[in-house]
């Protein structure tokens, strides 16, 4: 997709099951959110107002994961109406934090819970988009930052690839001078297996990592199990440590398994 100077590309926003925490780092974009609305089109983005979610766009960026079988009907038709879907945020991306119902008996917490349970409308697991769909790129976080979302929409506009960035949040934390939590505090911190792009925000204040960007390439979460227990975590303690924001992250979920598994030995 490029840039057209009679014709600008056409843009939608659209929201699952979600915080909406990823579409407020569109809001907060502020001048430069000004900026974006003068290239391209905004056909569809309900918290900025403008709504026609039918709307045939070049690019659709949707938030959230799919979890109630309006949801999976909906992401069928924003697909079939979008020549560029990307995935944006933990929800969209790994299930989000609603993923950590898959385990679970969800139809027995919802009898529990409702006088009505038949009126909740609920699928058994909360899926990433690409679950279900042909996904063009994604943009892990929670929430996502203004930096990610404008390097995405200059990447598409200028017609190239948007750029992953899978470095490991330690890389940040070297840039940025940060004493590292893990070796000198001795913070079980999630931070070597944990992909770039909050700015080390948590180990710049002196607290561990805890996750909430994804997976990074190359993560060696059995090393990272290791230290975990080294530093006095039980293996359930281990197991939580994986499975929070990106639960359903086949890597993260994959060292949670293993974990539980060591404990039960």
């Amino acid at each position: 997709m490029s840039a057209n100077a009679s014709v600008r590309p056409r843009v939608a926003v659209h929201k699952f099951s979600s915080c909406d925490g990823c579409q407020l780092a569109f809001l907060n974009l502020g001048e430069d959110l000004l900026t974006l609305a003068s290239r391209v089109d905004l056909v569809h983005f309900a918290e900025a107002g403008p709504l026609d979610a039918d709307a045939e766009v070049d690019v659709a960026f949707v938030e959230g994961s799919v979890s109630t079988p309006e949801d999976l009907e909906r992401i069928q038709r924003i697909r079939a109406r979008s020549r560029v879907l990307v995935a944006i945020g933990a929800c969209a991306v790994s299930g989000g934090i609603q993923g950590l119902r898959n385990g679970a008996d969800s139809a027995s917490w919802v009898a529990r819970i409702y006088d009505h349970p038949e009126a909740i409308a609920s699928l058994e697991h909360s899926t990433p988009i690409a679950t279900h769909v042909a996904v063009d790129f994604e943009l892990w976080g929670c929430p996502v930052t203004g930096t990610q979302v404008l390097g995405v929409v200059n990447a598409l506009l200028l017609g190239v690839s948007p750029r992953d960035n899978a470095d490991k949040v330690c890389t940040e934390c070297k840039r940025q001078g940060y004493p590292c939590v893990l070796v000198a505090r001795g913070i079980p911190c999630m931070g070597p297996v944990t992909r770039a792009g909050c700015g080390a925000l948590c180990p710049g204040l002196g607290r561990d990592c805890y996750g909430c960007f994804g997976p990074a390439e190359s993560a060696n979460t059995d090393a990272l199990s290791a230290q975990f227990a080294r530093l006095g975590l039980d293996t359930q303690a281990i197991a939580r440590r994986f499975q929070s924001i990106n639960s359903q992250a086949p890597m993260f979920r994959q060292a949670a398994d293993k974990a539980r598994a060591a404990g039960n030995e």
